[in-house]
């Protein structure tokens, strides 16, 4: 849902939530302010499960710090973005900062059934144009994940994998693997 039809730069946007206090969650796209609804059970709970295996992999080899769905990225100047849960490498960041510039390594996005394919695939898109090196869409309801990375030609690819496949954190967190089984609830 759009909370306002005028259009915020990414600061505008941060003092606006700084000021209401809102427990809602927001996302500035394009200098849009939209609300995020509440997380159904089911993706809420596949968001958590994301989050404790990468978690524990990242603690166990200081490799950096795993945000959950209220952790806002300031991707540009008009586009501020919640992924359900992300990754962001020491290398890149030594220290918790007060604030994320730029895309996480690595944005996970819980899809739910009511967002459209566009609406995912325009935040995808954001995400790699910015500087995610890999970005995970998780759909429950299909108990698939799609892994997306950007290409040299600005372009993106995507490798979609079932409950029968691993997934690996590839490049940006080389070991990491998990059965897609793992992931989502019975």
């Amino acid at each position: 849902m759009v909370v306002q039809q005028r259009v915020y730069t990414a600061d505008e946007f941060w003092e606006l939530v700084e000021e209401t206090g809102s427990d809602e969650r927001l996302e500035l796209m394009d200098g849009v302010i939209f609300e995020l609804p509440p997380s159904s059970p089911e993706n809420t709970i596949t968001a958590g499960r994301i989050l404790g295996f990468l978690f524990s992999f990242v603690e166990d080899g200081n490799l950096g710090y795993v945000s959950g769905a209220d952790g806002g990225y300031t991707l540009s100047s008009g586009t501020v973005l919640m992924p359900d849960v992300a990754f962001i490498s020491r290398a890149r960041v030594p220290h918790i900062p007060r604030e994320f510039k730029g895309a996480p390594d690595l944005a996970v996005e819980v899809i739910s059934p009511s967002e459209t394919p566009r609406k995912v695939n325009d935040k995808t898109a954001l995400y790699l144009a910015n500087g995610a090196r890999i970005v995970w869409n998780v759909y429950p309801a299909d108990r698939i994940i799609e892994v997306w990375q950007a290409t040299e030609d600005g372009g993106m690819k995507v490798h979609t994998l079932t409950v029968h496949e691993v997934l690996d954190g590839g490049d940006v967190l080389p070991g990491f693997r998990l059965p897609v089984s793992r992931i989502f609830t019975d």
